[in-house]
């Protein structure tokens, strides 16, 4: 596995990955509606707009996963479906906080994100809840020393 800056053609790639992500991990966090307005269209678009921010991991000249970065803060950081375990999220995180990424937030009912970032030694600073699509929703903050 490699880890490199996106490229225009990797944003159908990542919004694959971002849109997919979604509807499998946030389906009990997110009503139907708010996933419906997170599609491969709506990323697309979006990544276009920040591919200077976004680091890809590529495996077999497969995007795998992905980072994107804003200042000090870690904005999203999300492995294809299929590959967890492998390694590509790990190696996401130590990336980015190796160009000094020491801020991250996730939904609170993340679970399993959650315990990936504290197991990489992440610590939890606070709860809060924030405007998201459309509603109020409950999410935490950490910070990396």
């Amino acid at each position: 596995m490699r880890l490199r800056a996106a490229q225009h053609e990797d944003s159908l790639a990542l919004a694959e990955i971002a849109a997919e992500s979604y509807r499998t991990t946030f389906a009990r966090i997110l009503e139907p509606e708010a996933l419906a307005q997170r599609g491969v269209g709506f990323f697309e678009t979006h990544f276009r707009a920040v591919l200077d921010r976004v680091r890809v991991a590529v495996l077999a000249q497969r995007v795998v996963g992905f980072s994107q970065i804003s200042g000090g803060h870690l904005d999203m950081l999300f492995v294809a479906p299929g590959r967890h375990g492998e390694g590509v999220g790990a190696a996401l995180l130590d990336d980015v906080e190796r160009a000094g990424i020491r801020t991250l937030e996730c939904f609170r009912d993340n679970l399993a994100a959650r315990a990936f970032y504290e197991r990489h030694g992440w610590r939890f600073v606070r709860g809060y809840e924030r405007e998201f699509i459309g509603r109020n929703r409950a999410f935490v903050f950490y910070e990396k020393r």
